[in-house]
């Protein structure tokens, strides 16, 4: 099918997850951390303990996730927005109020859940069930929601705060969720979608539909994730720490900031030229690949000391999470199938909010502990590497086993 003819056919539900996951900005750690600095400055924390605040809160909903995400394989994906929405607008609205640590960790928690982990679980779940022979597409062009989000919040961010505050752009951030997100996204994801024969053959590969049970048990499950949770991992750590990197380098904070652009950019390229190689060839096929550029990313930042080598970073990690993004989103229903996947995706993104939280703490104690933060970032290039390895003998694997049988129907 053409890809116009794939666009004009399909153009509400792929807007619909679309707008999940630009509206899942406001939980994401690049739009919360813009106002660390801020948060440190009024709770009196240092990095080391806001970071391990952040990862606190940021565990505790990657525990819930795995139960409350179960429920996109019993409930509509509109009905579940209507749960999950209201709730991150509430998440944002307290933020804006937050005046004591316990309430500023409950604040974290439920933007973590409701904004990274629910709203993007619902969008990746719903485009991996509603598609099927164009779900490389489908899932590329909905991943692009999070890449619009990372080019135009940070900028809105920066150019709100100084007018209004930091606080009051967090109550304009309710706003847009309730009074633009919510009527919009449902709107469009209220009919649900069903795959046809005249999307294209069938391009489900895996050889029977496995359980959450069978999948936690299975070792390459955990082999695939040692990969998986890496560009999460990175991004998350070097985000959250974005104003310590700015500082400690001499650089401009807004110039900083206008990178994420670049970012952005080359995650909207590369997840298209992901999707189309995953209608092509496989998911499966080319996961070896997208930690490549995340390597180069890691060394780049880590030994280069001059601004433009922000901008390089970022256009190597765009090109990093633009793979992956795409990647993840199909890669999980060639390996176990579609009957169970809302169960078995709440465990994977519970798993990779858990990483995203790991990162901030662990890196603010090697922080406040001296030790150099180039040498850190450095270390996170070192796992790539081992990392690709890695994911060339779980590809491998997947093939061998889902050539044994039939796809399950």
């Amino acid at each position: 099918m053409p890809f116009s003819t794939f666009l004009v056919r399909n153009c509400r539900w792929l807007a619909g997850g679309f707008l999940l996951c630009f509206f899942s900005s406001f939980g994401q750690t690049f739009f919360i951390s813009l106002s660390a600095g801020d948060i440190r400055r009024e709770y009196g924390l240092s990095h080391g303990s806001f970071g391990t605040l952040y990862m606190a809160a940021t565990l505790l909903s990657a525990l819930t996730l795995p139960q409350l995400g179960r429920i996109v394989d019993h409930i509509r994906a509109c009905h579940v927005l209507l749960l999950t929405l209201p709730l991150l607008a509430f998440a944002t609205l307290s933020m804006a109020y937050a005046s004591t640590w316990l309430w500023l960790f409950a604040t974290i928690y439920l933007l973590r859940l409701f904004g990274q982990g629910m709203m993007t679980h619902n969008a990746m779940t719903a485009m991996g069930r509603w598609f099927s022979a164009q779900r490389g597409r489908a899932v590329s062009i909905a991943s692009l929601g999070n890449q619009a989000g990372e080019a135009l919040f940070p900028l809105v961010f920066v150019a709100l705060a100084p007018l209004i505050g930091w606080r009051q752009t967090w109550l304009f951030s309710a706003a847009a969720i309730l009074l633009v997100g919510l009527p919009a996204i449902y709107v469009l994801i209220r009919t649900e979608r069903m795959p046809s024969a005249s999307d294209g053959p069938e391009r489900r590969f895996a050889a029977r539909h496995w359980t959450r049970s069978e999948v936690l048990r299975d070792p390459v499950f955990w082999f695939a994730l040692s990969g998986v949770l890496a560009p999460g991992f990175i991004a998350t750590t070097i985000f959250f720490h974005q104003v310590y990197l700015v500082e400690l380098r001499h650089w401009s904070l807004e110039v900083f900031a206008g990178a994420f652009v670049v970012s952005s950019t080359l995650t909207v390229v590369f997840s298209l030229v992901t999707g189309y190689l995953i209608d092509r060839y496989s998911a499966v096929d080319i996961l070896p690949f997208y930690l490549v550029p995340l390597a180069a990313a890691c060394f780049t930042l880590a030994f280069i000391d001059s601004q433009w080598s922000a901008f390089a970073f970022m256009a190597l990690l765009g090109a990093s999470l633009g793979s992956s993004t795409t990647l993840f989103g199909a890669l999980w229903p060639e390996i176990y199938g579609v009957r169970h996947l809302g169960s078995i995706r709440a465990v994977i993104v519970a798993l990779m909010v858990f990483a995203t939280a790991m990162g901030p703490g662990i890196t603010g104690f090697l922080i406040d502990a001296g030790v150099p933060y180039s040498w850190q970032i450095a270390g996170m290039g070192i796992y790539c590497l081992f990392g690709i390895f890695v994911m060339n003998a779980v590809r491998s694997e997947v093939q061998s086993r889902n050539t044994v049988l039939p796809a399950e129907e």
